[in-house]
């Protein structure tokens, strides 16, 4: 069976999208519209990362539009369609500053459907969330990692490749993916390597199993309680 992938980003339409929808955020409320065009190519070249050579049913949660920011209710509503879509993984390259308890809510009930999630988090610096709350499993650039490597930097904590380099052409002044966004978009990459139907825990033993490097780089902050992976 195929993984069925969300991606919650700013990407509104691929060829191999299965389904689409755009969460912008209006006063009082979060209004739910066709998705439109990448407005930054962020999402276009996660999506890149996860479909090059891989057989997934797409899902796009489009967050980021021209709108403007996006907020922790639109994400939130993003991961509800998700859900009801039956997403076997909800990618999110992104991060809030603060909690949330709108989006906090809305993680803990695709955790109850069994979604795994994968969300980036800084390799340095404060908590960003979804990245933060307990079940998610998190994922951040390391320098260390050439694509397709892994690192275990703490219990949950991934590393992979800062960089990616898209196969399209993606327009001049297009974003570029580095850092967390691309790292987490290759974790996810290896998690849809795997087996189908499988729980949270065992993508994150398999990825640990996984792993070229353990422990940290030098440069990466306490923050998020830097140890040695089991």
């Amino acid at each position: 069976m195929r993984w069925r992938v969300a991606l919650i980003d700013s990407c509104g339409s691929r060829p191999e999208a299965v389904d689409a929808a755009a969460f912008v955020t209006a006063p009082g409320r979060i209004e739910c519209r066709q998705a439109g065009a990448d407005p930054t190519s962020h999402g276009s070249r996660i999506a890149e990362v996860l479909t090059r050579d891989r057989s997934v049913e797409l899902l796009l949660g489009q967050v980021f539009t021209s709108e403007g920011p996006t907020s922790g209710a639109a994400v939130a509503a993003a991961i509800d369609w998700a859900i009801a879509r039956r997403a076997d993984v909800i990618h999110l390259s992104l991060g809030l500053a603060g909690n949330r308890a709108v989006l906090a809510a809305a993680v803990g009930r695709a955790i109850d459907a069994d979604c795994i999630l994968v969300a980036a988090a800084p390799a340095r610096g404060a908590l960003v969330y979804p990245a933060a709350y307990a079940g998610v499993i998190r994922a951040t650039g390391d320098a260390r990692c050439a694509p397709e490597e892994l690192s275990c930097l703490a219990p949950g904590l991934f590393g992979a490749c800062p960089r990616f380099e898209p196969t399209g052409q993606l327009g001049a002044g297009s974003a570029r993916v580095g850092g967390a966004s691309a790292g987490a978009a290759w974790v996810t990459r290896a998690v849809i390597a795997g087996p189908t139907r499988v729980t949270s825990r065992d993508v994150v033993a398999a990825l640990t199993a996984r792993a070229r490097f353990l422990g940290p780089e030098r440069k990466t902050s306490a923050t998020w309680n830097p140890r040695p992976c089991p």
